[in-house]
């Protein structure tokens, strides 16, 4: 089933503008209490979405809030499955629904529809589960309703997005929630294949009859992220998600985050959408690299300090880390250090350790600071700003053959520091608004630079600017 992936894009097609980050830490989720149905029997889910926790206690996407009569669509703690799950008053299983397949990308944007018509004949036909435009037949459970059953979702009770009874939520990207009420439709309805990737994309959904209770959920506006944008105004109450939750990584642009995935020794935890890493002095040296990484092209990303001082910021070649799906064990490695093929800017005092060589390069950053990195990929040239201002015009040499990545750690025991990291949507509130020369991105500071005495224009590390450069 193709995705959504770091390494892929979209030609052309429907473009989609926003997404919404939900981070479990503040709480965010979405709420309204529906009215009467079209049809209680009949009615479609589709969304598009990109995790940030792998591996993590069961998170709740969808969920109507009440009692022990309930219905809810989750990814499970357990295997990184996927689970839709109705529960009678006595709480006793109506239907239940669980994908054999692993959700365990968070590089990738899945599409998921969820599609109910309980008046068919054959129980396999009640429910149909859709990922990437296929229907998913290779389940684990598979448990349909009773014929001409009504769901508690879609009925006049309250609904959740992103939380279970205000209580659980999530650590995810969502963009494009299309709710159709009264009408069983297919993949096809919400999305479909790229003719030259092979790649499922989003199209519009504006056309659609969304019933009494239908909504489409674009995230547009960052003044009203519940807004329902269909006609109904079927609008969701907003709780705790602000406009800096409002994102322009999505389907049909994916940008860099943080991988939970890849990262070497201990001390990092990641949250708001993988952007933000609080690094603790549990066994000292590690880092974290980006999702994404390129072999050409020039990138910019933007790294503000929000606590600490010990921080290693640069970059890391695709021979400095191994992948695993729980933190790695195997060593305490610094950005920068020797053996590891990596590049970075000691925050402390300026230093920059080339691969295990250091050598006084800029100035301090403290608290708030922004750390500015440019990577060269054509050039194969590093460089660095503290805001906004050129640490050194002649930059670090670094070496061909090898696909780069952002990256950010700390450089021993001692200390306990976060970050927010910026590679064109940030999670933090910028002031001026600088957008790379294709439009693309969010930075406090020009992406454009004279390094070596030649012009050099930098872009946000995403699929479409990869797509062109990379």
């Amino acid at each position: 089933m193709p995705s959504i992936l770091g390494a892929n894009t979209l030609s052309g097609g429907f473009d989609v503008a926003n997404s919404l980050r939900f981070n479990s830490g503040s709480s965010d989720y979405l709420t309204r209490t529906f009215g009467t149905p079209t049809s209680s029997q009949k009615w479609t889910l589709s969304f598009w979405i990109k995790r940030c926790k792998i591996g993590s206690a069961n998170e709740f996407i969808f969920n109507t809030d009440g009692g022990n009569e309930e219905d809810r669509l989750s990814f499970n703690g357990s295997g990184d499955t996927l689970t839709w799950y109705e529960q009678n008053s006595s709480g006793g299983t109506v239907a239940e629904l669980t994908t054999s397949q692993s959700f365990r990308d968070p590089s990738a944007w899945y599409h998921i529809v969820l599609a109910r018509d309980s008046t068919q004949g054959t129980a396999s036909n009640r429910i149909k589960l859709y990922v990437n435009g296929s229907q998913v037949t290779a389940l684990g459970t598979a448990t349909y309703p009773s014929q001409n059953d009504s769901s508690r979702f879609n009925t006049a009770v309250a609904h959740e997005i992103g939380a279970r009874n205000a209580g659980t939520f999530v650590n995810l990207y969502m963009s494009e929630v299309t709710f159709i009420d009264g009408l069983q439709l297919a993949a096809d309805s919400f999305g479909e294949f790229d003719s030259d990737s092979g790649i499922w994309r989003p199209i519009d959904v504006s056309d659609l009859t969304f019933g009494d209770n239908g909504f489409y959920l674009d995230f547009e506006d960052s003044s009203a992220l519940g807004d329902d944008v269909s006609g109904n105004d079927n609008d969701f109450t907003v709780n705790n998600l602000t406009a800096v939750d409002q994102s322009t990584d999505t389907c049909t642009n994916n940008f860099a985050t943080l991988n939970p995935l890849i990262v070497t020794a201990y001390g990092s935890e990641l949250s708001n959408g993988n952007l933000d890493c609080v690094q603790s002095d549990v066994r000292g040296r590690f880092h974290n690299v980006t999702t994404i990484g390129a072999s050409s092209g020039k990138y910019y990303a933007e790294i503000k300090l929000t606590g600490g001082s010990n921080h290693v910021l640069g970059v890391a070649t695709d021979a400095s880390f191994t992948y695993a799906s729980t933190l790695l064990t195997s060593g305490f490695n610094y950005l920068g250090q020797s053996g590891t093929l990596s590049y970075s800017y000691y925050v402390a005092d300026g230093t920059v350790y080339v691969n295990g060589t250091n050598s006084a390069h800029g100035a301090t950053l403290t608290t708030n600071d922004i750390l500015g990195i440019y990577l060269d990929l054509d050039n194969h040239k590093l460089y660095f700003s503290k805001n906004g201002t050129l640490q050194s015009s002649t930059g670090i040499d670094i070496p061909t053959g090898y696909d780069y990545f952002f990256g950010v750690g700390d450089l021993g025991t001692g200390d306990s520091g976060e970050v927010s990291c910026n590679f064109g949507s940030p999670s933090y509130a910028i002031s001026s608004s600088n957008t790379d020369d294709n439009g693309y991105g969010n930075f406090e500071y020009s992406p454009n630079i004279t390094g070596d005495s030649v012009a050099k224009k930098f872009y946000s590390l995403n699929t479409k600017n990869l797509a062109e450069y990379g």
